[in-house]
């Protein structure tokens, strides 16, 4: 009895990583073995750089709370301290925010820690 492959599956497996590699570089778009490598390359990088945003964006906050803090004359760790002292439920995402777009609730914000 001859050999069976199951062809329609396998050429649906490759149009779907192809048509996930629509886009790249050269053979990366269209050539099977190397559009799969770069396919599986990419989701590493994209499993790896879900986890690295979140550190980015921490520490994009804490230098925009590092910047405003020293503009009324606190360093981050003195105004941190003081936000958590006072008892200030406000994370840093929202307190980078408040130093960004509104500088009056800030420097409130700074009096309030300074005491």
């Amino acid at each position: 009895m001859p050999r069976s492959v199951n062809a329609v599956a396998s050429r649906a497996r490759r149009k779907k990583v192809l048509k996930q590699t629509r886009g790249y570089f050269g053979a990366r778009k269209n050539v099977w073995t190397v559009a799969k490598n770069s396919y599986e390359k990419a989701l590493c990088y994209a499993y790896r750089d879900r986890k690295t945003k979140k550190r980015m964006f921490r520490r994009l906050w804490i230098q925009r709370i590092n910047a405003a803090s020293r503009l009324h004359g606190m360093s981050y760790s003195q105004f941190m301290g003081g936000v958590h002292k006072h008892g200030i439920e406000l994370n840093r995402k929202v307190l980078a925010d408040l130093a960004m777009n509104d500088p009056k609730a800030f420097k409130e914000l700074a009096k309030i820690v300074k005491k």
